[in-house]
This record gives structure tokens, sequence and C-alpha cells, in this order.
């Protein structure tokens, strides 16, 4: 496969803490994705200058080369911690940036880390603002609760989490570009009446 014709996964992490498991879930994430066959770019937030948005200096720091990375990309992956019962401000702050020219029918996969219980709100919010902006986001998503108890020494041991990780870093490269899943045969053989 030429290079030019391979997909393009983009990952934005939230996460600003130092050997965040937020950003090593991603790059296990991303590692599927490039197995798959896709070029990918983990997109760090915290080494972005970006202020708070502010609509009238909609152009501050490096909003137009976070703007380019997203619009480049055929599905875009988005990573957090969760705080408070949602996503971090970081990524929040990052997607204000964005608009429709960057999401509308992109690919978009989930992935919430959380230090205590399971992220559901953080998933939901997200899940909201990626529609909001015309993104298909996928249905598999991935949540990792206790997220200590997941990783050792920046490794993750939970066999199940890295099954799930790497789903999803499959299913963004199978379903960049497209709307809702295709249709299978089998749905698609319903007999007709005569």
């Amino acid at each position: 496969m030429n290079v030019l014709d391979r997909e393009h996964i983009i990952a934005l992490s939230g996460s600003q803490r130092g050997g965040s498991h937020t950003r090593r879930a991603l790059e296990q994430t991303l590692a599927a994705a490039e197995t798959s066959g896709a070029t990918t770019d983990l997109v760090d937030l915290a080494a972005l200058d970006l202020p708070v948005f502010n609509p009238d200096t909609n152009d501050a720091g490096d909003a137009a080369e976070l703007r380019r990375r997203v619009r480049d990309a055929d599905g875009v992956l988005l990573g957090t911690p969760m705080y408070h019962g949602s996503y971090a401000s970081p990524l929040k702050t990052a997607l204000d940036y964005c608009g429709f020219d960057e999401f509308e029918g992109t690919t978009v996969g989930l992935l919430v880390v959380s230090g205590g219980g399971f992220p559901t709100p953080a998933l939901e919010h997200l899940r909201s603002v990626a529609r909001a902006l015309d993104a298909w986001v996928l249905p598999h998503q991935v949540a990792i609760p206790n997220a200590h108890s997941a990783f050792e020494d920046g490794r993750i041991t939970d066999e199940g989490l890295v099954e799930r990780l790497e789903t999803l870093g499959t299913d963004l490269v199978e379903y960049a570009g497209v709307e809702s899943y295709p249709e299978s045969t089998a749905a698609c053989a319903v007999p007709t009446a005569d």
C-alpha cells in the first residue's frame, strides 16, 4: 500500500501528567492502528500553546496547527483522564478551537481513564460533543476505571484492556471515512414477497 493511500489516525491527549496512563493507553491504541496499516500522530496538547478559547481570537497560539492536524486526519482518537465526572480542560479547549471543518464526517474514537469508578459521564460528554461537531463516533469505546490497578511500571497489565484498546485502534482504521457501519450481506439478503 502506498503511504499516500494509508489512513491517517491522530490522537488528542487531554492529560498533562508525567507518566500519564491516558498517554500510554493512546500509544497502545495507535500502535494497533499502525499494525492495521495507518499512519499515526499523537498530539500532546500539553506541548501546544492553546490559551482558554476566546472566539474573538480563535487563531491564538498553536490553534491553526491543531486545526490543520485534525483536518488532515481520517480518524481522531480523543483520550482524556476523567476529572469531576467529565473530561479534562485541555481537551475541551482543543475541541473549542475546532469546528465542523475539522470534524464533520470524521470517524472518532473515545478513550477515558479514571483513577476511580467507571468513567461513563466523561464518555457520554465526549460523544455528545463529537456528535455536535457532526463527527461519526465509533460505538466501541474504551473506559479504564481504577487505572492504578491496570498499569504497572508504565505497562498495561490487563490483557482484556489491551484487547479493547487494540480493537479501538483497528476500528478507527477500518471505519475511517465512513458515516455508519456498512450493511452486512446478511442484512441485505432479506427475502421479498412476490
